[in-house]
């Protein structure tokens, strides 16, 4: 099945958080408080996803992000059974990757991606070329001037 070839190489976090809407503690996941420039992908599927240049403290204890960076690789989910909220999982995996709150800064368009560091893999700015993701060190060319 080609849209989950790397399920079988899922941590028992990860398959929990990604494939069984799972929710990893806060302030005890990998990039929470991940400062490095760089991008963050599926880590089913490896589509882009997030980038570090609209990663902020949210003071949740989850990476929190004010958009994706190709917003065609996420889908939007209503959830009504528990909370009023929205799911947000990647396209092409269907993985579940958290949830969008509309309490994130005004200043960048008031969403918060509230988003689990398990249903990622992080891709240092260095790494980008050499891994297949060359195409977004152009997020990265504003901060350099």
């Amino acid at each position: 099945m080609e849209k989950n070839k790397n399920i079988d190489k899922l941590t028992p976090e990860q398959y929990e958080v990604t494939q069984l809407c799972g929710t990893e503690p806060p302030f005890k996941n990998a990039y929470w408080d991940n400062k490095k420039d760089g991008i963050y992908v599926d880590i089913v599927s490896g589509e882009p996803l997030f980038s570090s240049t609209d990663k902020f403290d949210s003071g949740t204890g989850w990476p929190s992000f004010t958009k994706g960076i190709e917003k065609e690789n996420i889908t939007y989910h209503q959830e009504t059974d528990r909370y009023q909220r929205v799911e947000v999982r990647s396209l092409n995996a269907d993985s579940h990757l958290g949830h969008v709150f509309s309490d994130g800064p005004k200043e960048a368009g008031g969403q918060r991606y509230c988003i689990n560091s398990a249903s990622l893999r992080f891709i240092p700015k260095e790494d980008l070329a050499s891994t297949g993701y060359g195409k977004y060190l152009i997020l990265f060319k504003k901060s350099e001037v």
